[in-house]
């Protein structure tokens, strides 16, 4: 554990297990990577995929980003699932479970000749079995887009997953409801594309997430 992974609010609610950090990754369709671009911090929504223990950061090679990266870039990349409000007898007591992780590491772009098999892993993670389904990307398009490619190494990740933590003799009304509210997310029904035949039934990629 280095300086940057290592908590120091909340400790107990740190995590260490693999398969922890690999489900809430693979789980998540979003990735904020934060870096330093001409002296000024940057937070950037990004999408990405996982493939074993690296983590692909997908952009395009117009971006400021993604051209700065020509060298590798140093990031920090947050993922986080937000999974119930805690409400507490009191607002200080209030609170959120949640599972999320912090990557710290140096993202390189992705050699031209690994790109293809990059994105395919971007794509699986958003759209599973979508890749089998379209036509490979050309190389224009791939000449378009760059691949950045982070170390799970340096690693932090956090999870609090309880009801509320306040103390039962704090003062509260105990006419106050306290609990948790779950929250999930859920795909809705598919829109289809005018280009899109109406007599195509939906592909397997889309009936597999609803």
């Amino acid at each position: 554990m280095s300086e940057r992974t290592r908590l120091t609010r909340k400790p107990e609610r740190g995590n260490d297990d693999p398969g922890v950090l690999h489900r809430l990754l693979d789980e998540a369709r979003v990735a904020h990577v934060g870096f330093v671009r001409r002296g000024c911090p940057v937070v950037l929504p990004m999408a990405f995929g996982r493939d074993g223990n690296r983590l692909f950061l997908h952009g395009s090679t117009g971006a400021g980003a993604f051209l700065d990266s020509r060298q590798g870039l140093e990031v920090s990349v947050a993922v986080t699932h937000l999974d119930g409000l805690v409400f507490a007898r009191s607002a200080f007591d209030s609170s959120m479970n949640y599972r999320s992780a912090v990557i710290f590491g140096h993202a390189m772009p992705v050699p031209a000749e690994d790109k293809q098999d990059a994105l395919r892993a971007v794509t699986e993670h958003l759209m599973p079995g979508r890749w089998e389904e379209v036509r490979p990307p050309t190389p224009k398009e791939l000449a378009a887009t760059t691949v950045l490619v982070l170390a799970l190494d340096e690693v932090s990740v956090k999870v609090r997953a309880a009801g509320p933590g306040e103390d039962p003799d704090d003062g509260e009304d105990r006419s106050v409801w306290a609990g948790v509210v779950p929250i999930h997310t859920a795909f809705g029904a598919p829109e289809r594309s005018p280009l899109t035949d109406p007599t195509l039934p939906l592909p397997r990629s889309v009936t597999a997430l609803l």
